[in-house]
């Protein structure tokens, strides 16, 4: 089982930068493929970025060219920029580890327990 945990969310105006962080612990491996998703109040879960143990990166559409995801494999850490948010970037952002590469929810087995971002003036 892997335990992961995020920081970094908080409140932030529209324009602004955030960076989330989630570090991984348990039973990691190597070629374990890290996203994070995040969910809105009301509405489903969603993708926003996935990294495979090779670099390979996957961008959900509403945050392409804003967000970069990126990890580091030895300290078992995955990290989220986030630019120029906007209000609609407003969720509970959920880091999440899965031992294949895929793109919904159901891919990744394990999550940590979400952390807050707010985007608001």
């Amino acid at each position: 089982q892997v335990q992961l945990v995020e920081s970094g969310g908080g409140l932030v105006q529209p324009g602004g930068s955030l960076r989330l962080s989630c570090t991984a612990s348990g039973r990691i491996f190597p070629n374990d493929v890290m996203g994070w998703f995040r969910q809105a109040s009301g509405k489903q879960r969603e993708l926003v970025a996935i990294i495979t143990s090779g670099g390979v990166t996957t961008y959900g559409d509403s945050v392409k060219g804003r967000f970069i995801i990126s990890r580091h494999s030895a300290k078992n850490e995955v990290y989220l920029q986030m630019n120029n948010l906007k209000p609609e970037d407003t969720a509970v952002y959920y880091c999440a580890a899965g031992e294949r590469f895929g793109l919904t929810v159901a891919d990744f087995g394990s999550w940590g327990q979400g952390t807050q971002v707010t985007v608001s003036s």
